[in-house]
């Protein structure tokens, strides 16, 4: 039997405290599954027929272990929203930065928007069905998220278009907008690609470039 040593047993007990406890480290690929899984679920099901369980049973993961990453099912649409809209902020941002021609900057946020509607199907009709459910406050700050969105279509196409008022280039925006996400809820059966160039042909009709 080998002999107790009491001083390295005090070294390893002072330095277990002095590190604390163990932190956990929370896998972002987790969190992508809820998201994806909630996504699928709540565009198939509705917000209100979905729960916890549900999400976590699609996603693989125990309904208690969502709360590591979400406090509610309220807060999954969140950032499901948060992430849709900053998604798209943040392509228009490059491209106004980065493109001089007017017109051609105009052409791909009209781009982006159809990708979002053809590649996201899933969440955009989430978007579009459930923003309603969030509490005030998510509600209010997302919908600020998107008029900002709105506003550089506007601010492009006042530029583009001498004959329309500020009034007049918002109301055709959103008809444009409205034109891409006019698919959302009915099934085409067009390929994807095909689709990608009517929707985008429509928007650039209702604009008028």
């Amino acid at each position: 039997m080998s002999a107790t040593h009491p001083e390295r047993l005090i070294i390893s007990e002072q330095t277990a405290r002095e590190a604390g406890p163990p932190t956990r480290v929370r896998d972002p690929a987790r969190k992508d599954r809820i998201l994806s899984a909630a996504a699928d679920l709540v565009a198939r099901k509705g917000f209100h027929a979905v729960s916890i369980s549900d999400i976590g049973q699609a996603s693989g993961i125990t309904g208690s272990g969502i709360y590591r990453h979400f406090d509610s099912k309220s807060a999954v649409l969140v950032a499901l929203f948060d992430r849709a809209i900053d998604n798209l902020l943040s392509d228009e941002h490059q491209i106004v930065e980065s493109v001089a021609d007017l017109r051609l900057a105009l052409n791909r946020l009209i781009d982006g928007q159809v990708e979002f509607v053809v590649a996201d199907r899933e969440l955009a009709q989430v978007y579009h069905n459930e923003i309603n459910n969030l509490p005030d406050e998510d509600s209010r700050r997302l919908r600020r998220k998107q008029r900002m969105y709105i506003e550089e279509w506007v601010h492009l196409l006042d530029e583009l278009r001498e004959d329309l008022s500020d009034a007049d280039a918002r109301a055709v925006v959103h008809a444009a907008i409205g034109a891409i996400q006019s698919t959302l809820f009915h099934n085409t059966g067009l390929p994807e690609d095909r689709l990608r160039r009517l929707l985008a042909d429509a928007a650039r009709a209702v604009l008028g470039v």
